[in-house]
């Protein structure tokens, strides 16, 4: 059973700060700026996509961890049948079994604290640049959204369309879950905790996805290890 987990209210931060005059001449009397990682160059298939309907950038180099990037990876699930898509939240990895050993692994972005959820899922169907229907509950947490519910007829797809270029459309005992692994999510967003449950990737990762995906296949979300109060919400 798909469920929601409780919202749990993080506490304010407090922000403490100390200034220190160094002496004069001092090496330290220039402000050092930590270095942030240095990232080897992305894979080819990380550059900009023709072809599509609506264009898609290429990804920005030295941005995306290389952990994150799509790739090979052995099979912890091998007697799920190939199709079976895992999702592992608090890694924020996308698992597609290719086969009894393989598998291939996306970095994605997973559901903010209150919004994750687990279970067991059944691909139902997928779409190309898809409308975004906005939910009744997501209106009522952000009002000025009501132009793109489901009686306005939703948000047409295009580059401003947070569904990106492709959607797999999540479903139980018949009913839609509302629950979706799509694209359009920015790749300082892989690896965090940001959505209201479903599952964002790059778009040049969900169209690869898109493209091996099996009609009927299971989506599997393992629950959580992680304190609801470490997701982070842009």
């Amino acid at each position: 059973m798909l469920t929601r987990r409780s919202f749990a209210a993080a506490s304010g931060a407090v922000f403490l700060t100390a200034c220190t005059r160094p002496f004069e001449g001092s090496p330290t009397s220039a402000a050092a700026v930590p270095a942030g990682p240095v990232y080897p160059p992305l894979p080819d298939f990380y550059g900009a996509v023709s072809g599509e309907t609506f264009p898609i950038e290429a990804v920005p180099e030295g941005v995306l961890s290389p952990e994150l990037w799509r790739q090979e990876a052995e099979n912890l699930w091998p007697r799920h049948p190939r199709g079976t898509i895992v999702v592992d939240p608090d890694a924020a990895l996308l698992y597609f079994v290719e086969s009894a050993e393989r598998t291939t692994r996306y970095g994605v972005s997973v559901g903010a604290a209150g919004f994750g959820w687990d279970g067991t899922a059944r691909l139902q169907f997928c779409r190309s640049w898809p409308r975004w229907n906005v939910p009744e509950e997501t209106i009522e947490r952000r009002p000025e959204l009501e132009p793109y519910s489901v009686a306005n007829g939703g948000m047409d797809p295009g580059p401003g369309n947070p569904m990106g270029a492709r959607a797999l459309y999540l479903f139980q005992n018949g009913e839609d879950t509302l629950y979706r692994v799509h694209g359009g999510a920015l790749p300082r967003e892989l690896g965090q905790a940001v959505s209201a449950g479903c599952i964002r990737m790059l778009d040049q990762d969900v169209i690869h996805l898109h493209d091996r995906a099996v009609h009927g296949a299971s989506v599997i979300v393992l629950p959580s290890m992680m304190p609801s109060g470490l997701a982070q919400v842009y």
